[in-house]
């Protein structure tokens, strides 16, 4: 009974459909580190990727910005896509944090800095709600996958979810900021991808609909 009420709270998605969004969780992290790895690289503006932080790339004026905002957009489509796949295979509420990192990033694209203190303000704040989100994703995917037996996967939701949230934290700190964000963005983008292979591999499957 208690597993027929949990598989109904889960949606309809066939098998195939669940692998295809899926992929949303391979494209959105590739999109989004290769925009700030190439945007670092190609800006003529002064920039440290070890001091500065990415939003920087995509501040007003910055040469950087169509190809960081592109980046972004693409992180903030792909990731509710992804996670309605994450739902379907996994439940719990990783999926709800994946969409809402995605939501938060399309915020952040929105709201670039350098446009007024009250647009940088909202960008602070949409950036901080897509860190936490992004962070807390793969440790709430913990219980659920020890459950179904993909010890590997959650172990490595432990450890991504660690760095991520400790090199969150320390971005606030006088520690070099581009640095540890990069650390920490980049440990919750590896789990989400390797899920996501795992996913659309068939690694990982939806627990059958009981009627």
């Amino acid at each position: 009974m208690e597993q027929m009420r949990a598989s109904s709270t889960r949606p309809s998605l066939s098998p195939s459909a669940v692998r295809i969004a899926a992929v949303g969780g391979v494209i959105g992290p590739a999109a989004f580190i290769g925009a700030w790895m190439v945007g670092s690289a190609v800006t003529a503006r002064e920039y440290s990727p070890i001091d500065d932080a990415i939003s920087r790339l995509a501040a007003v004026g910055a040469d950087s910005r169509p190809l960081m905002t592109a980046g972004f957009i693409g992180f903030g489509v792909c990731l509710p896509v992804y996670a309605s796949a994450l739902r379907r295979v996994v439940g719990g509420a990783a999926w709800m944090t994946a969409a809402a990192t995605g939501i938060a990033t399309l915020a952040v694209s929105a709201t670039p800095l350098d446009r007024s203190s009250t647009v940088d303000t909202w960008h602070g704040v949409f950036a901080g709600l897509g860190y936490v989100t992004l962070a807390a994703t793969p440790l709430l995917a913990v219980r659920a996958l020890l459950q179904q037996g993909h010890r590997g996967l959650a172990g490595l939701g432990v450890v991504a979810g660690a760095i991520s949230g400790i090199s969150l934290v320390l971005t606030t700190s006088s520690l070099p900021t581009g640095l540890f964000q990069r650390l920490g963005l980049t440990a919750a983008d590896i789990w989400i991808a390797t899920s996501a292979l795992a996913i659309a591999g068939g690694k990982l499957r939806p627990t059958p609909t009981e009627t």
